[in-house]
């Protein structure tokens, strides 16, 4: 049974006997196509990044999702791709909603009802199950708000995750979704509020390196944490970054860390030379139609491992 800690000293107890081995990433990525795309009045709601009052460009969108197929597969990511489905405006993000564990699918249980339309996919349910050969553990069918990956940034190399509370999930929500991934502990804490989901203010690339806005989890035992795990290389990132959802990057591969063309704009140069010092190639992709929906390129991959 996964143990979710609430102070960074009994985290650290366990988090330091984790040690990092071969980086963890994904072996193929699950996207959802821009069929369907819309934005949702509940999700906006709660979601802050969101920019109401813009027309989508779907044509934009369709090219867009597209090119970032395109680099996952470049890059030698296996991606499978599923198409939208008219009612499903959040349907391109489907993080939050398909989550997994070696052998195993975490279905999300979803805040806003439009979202929850989601976790009924039969498609996509059979192809873990019936293809892959993968258990599904339904947390749709709970109690709780657990939108997976959004709250709950997960350093795979270490098996640990941190869960950033808000609207998004609940208690129940944050102990069942790391439970099901089979982590060995999780930090839980509070957003700031007006924040959302963790993982557009907390990146970790590959277990090697992690970006964080610190003034979105003013609680300083998560930057203790982080401090303690990774070292020299946390990266603090600004208002501005975090706005530009820099914080929403992910690592394709060991050393290939995707970001949208809305962080480059505004992403310090000691920051991508710190990265690049590292040994991280960073690629800048346009997703600026889906950033209307207050998701970037983090929010658009499932990661299968």
């Amino acid at each position: 049974m996964t143990i979710i800690h609430t102070t960074a000293d009994s985290f650290l107890e366990v988090a330091a006997q984790q040690t990092a081995g071969t980086p963890a990433v994904m072996k193929e990525a699950l996207l959802v196509s821009p069929e369907g795309f819309g934005l949702s009045e509940q999700s906006a709601a709660d979601n802050p990044y969101m920019t109401t009052g813009l027309p989508l460009d779907l044509d934009k969108a369709s090219r867009q999702h597209e090119a970032l197929v395109s680099k996952l597969e470049e890059l030698g990511v296996k991606t499978r791709i599923f198409s939208g489905i008219a009612g499903h405006d959040d349907g391109v993000f489907p993080n939050n909603v398909f989550a997994t564990t070696p052998g195993r699918l975490v279905i999300g249980a979803m805040r806003h009802p439009v979202r929850r339309k989601e976790a009924e996919r039969e498609d996509i349910r059979a192809f873990f199950s019936e293809t892959l050969g993968y258990e599904i553990r339904d947390l749709s069918a709970e109690d709780c708000v657990a939108e997976l990956t959004g709250p709950l940034v997960i350093d795979r190399a270490r098996n640990i995750g941190f869960c950033g509370m808000s609207s998004r999930v609940d208690e129940t929500g944050c102990a069942l979704m790391a439970e099901a991934l089979g982590l060995d502990a999780a930090l839980r804490f509070d957003l700031a509020p007006g924040e959302y989901h963790t993982n557009l203010v907390l990146a970790i690339a590959a277990g090697q390196v992690c970006l964080v806005h610190p003034g979105s989890a003013p609680n300083p035992f998560l930057l203790k944490s982080l401090r303690a795990i990774y070292e020299d290389r946390v990266l603090l990132l600004r208002e501005t970054e975090k706005n530009a959802f820099a914080g929403n990057c992910i690592a394709a591969t060991e050393k290939d860390l995707l970001f949208s063309q809305t962080a480059e704009n505004v992403l310090r140069e000691e920051t991508g030379t710190s990265l690049e010092d590292w040994g991280f190639r960073i690629h800048f992709l346009d997703v600026s139609e889906f950033e209307k929906a207050g998701g970037s390129v983090r929010c658009l991959v499932a990661e299968i491992f």
